[in-house]
């Protein structure tokens, strides 16, 4: 079994929402009241309370912040998420969130991604709500993230840079290749920034098309509708390997474009694009092209929610002026995720079931570099620490 979380954006996704949402799930409250503390950001207060949005219960996340500095380049974000000890899976999907977010920024402004100061999403509340949702996602044991249509609200909201038409651009931009719905009318902001880059980063699409509900929570929304819930609920439920299909079959997309006219570096970047898009995986293959001159095929395998994202960015990012989509059938073996301890520092395990029913393991190499960096031992000696802890 896997387990997997469903967001429902039925009255839209912030930041804050999804921490209320994960503690309604069964996430400790000591984890998000210490969260500010374990960031390294001091004079935070935190207040937990069971709030009431359209007669459902809920609960809303609130951070009361002294005044702060006026807005954040993205090496100090970076500087404070890697100072902190969440483990370098969270890590690196709280970085690409806040990167994501830079670059549309940039491309916004016509500036660069280092000049760009961001304001309401380079916010102390903004840094908690994304590293905390993140890591308190994987606190709960939720491997795959899944997620519905959102709405878009409508009107303006105030911001920094002034009064802006809802969706903001930046928001606008960070929900290109997700599926959305207009309105509802008079619903302001629905989706904020942090929640679309939320969404960009861990959704693999729409809900799989069977699952076993395991539980179900409510994040409040800032706003009290009369006629709506204003509410963020997801889902905690478990898939089986292969559910829908068989023996963990599933159907999955290629997307591939074939270049003759790009340098290595180039080809290298473009594929570091595409698996901060969220493909499952990125190929670079040597191929012939006409006229005998040698190409590169760039391949990357998405889900099919992901496919017109890849594309498109395929087709922005790269030399190419074509691409080429088609599906495919993958096996994965059920695997889960381990940690054990060597000398004192975490070590987190992927753990796979083969058909015969044994299992396998391999530390996660950034995790082995970490502890060896740490404790003077070769990668070597740390990955067979590693495994010799989880035989154990």
């Amino acid at each position: 079994m896997t387990r997997i979380a469903i967001l429902d954006p039925m009255s839209g996704i912030a930041g804050d929402m999804c921490l209320g949402a994960l503690l309604d799930l069964g996430l400790p409250e000591s984890f998000v009241r210490e969260l500010p503390v374990t960031l390294g950001i001091a004079d935070i207060g935190v207040s937990i309370t069971r709030v009431s949005r359209g007669q459902i219960a809920c609960t809303k996340v609130d951070f009361a912040i002294p005044p702060q500095p006026h807005g954040r380049h993205l090496k100090h974000i970076k500087a404070i998420v890697e100072a902190t000890p969440a483990p370098a899976t969270v890590k690196e999907k709280a970085i690409r969130c806040f990167t994501l977010i830079t670059e549309c920024e940039a491309a916004i402004h016509g500036t660069t991604v280092e000049r760009v100061h961001l304001h309401e999403v380079g916010s102390v509340d903004a840094i908690l709500d994304i590293v905390g949702t993140i890591w308190g996602l994987e606190q709960l044991g939720v491997t795959r993230v899944f997620c519905g249509t959102l709405p878009l609200g409508d009107g303006f909201v105030d911001t920094q840079h002034g009064r802006m038409a809802v969706p903001t651009a930046a928001t606008l931009r960070l929900l290109e290749g997700l599926p959305v719905r207009p309105g509802p009318e008079g619903a302001g902001e629905l989706v904020t920034p942090t929640g679309a880059a939320l969404v960009r980063v861990l959704s693999e699409g729409a809900a799989p098309a069977g699952f076993t509900v395991r539980k179900s929570g409510f994040g409040a929304g800032t706003k009290d509708f009369p006629d709506r819930a204003n509410a963020l609920r997801i889902v905690l439920a478990d898939l089986a390997e292969g559910a829908g299909s068989s023996a963990g079959a599933e159907d999955v997309c290629v997307v591939a474009a074939d270049l003759d006219d790009s340098t290595g570096e180039e080809l290298a970047a473009v594929a570091d694009r595409l698996r901060e898009a969220g493909a499952l995986d990125v190929v670079l293959l040597q191929t012939l092209m006409k006229k005998g001159r040698p190409g590169v095929r760039v391949e990357a395998l998405v889900t099919a929610a992901q496919v017109e994202r890849v594309e498109t960015l395929l087709l922005a990012q790269s030399s190419t002026i074509g691409v080429r989509t088609h599906v495919v059938r993958r096996r994965v073996l059920p695997r889960e995720r381990v940690v054990v301890t060597v000398d004192g520092h975490e070590v987190a395990l992927k753990v796979v079931t083969l058909p015969d029913g044994t299992r396998r393991a391999k530390p996660e190499a950034d995790d082995v570099q970490r502890v060896a960096a740490a404790t003077g031992r070769v990668p070597r000696d740390i990955a067979d620490a590693a495994l010799a802890a989880w035989r154990r």
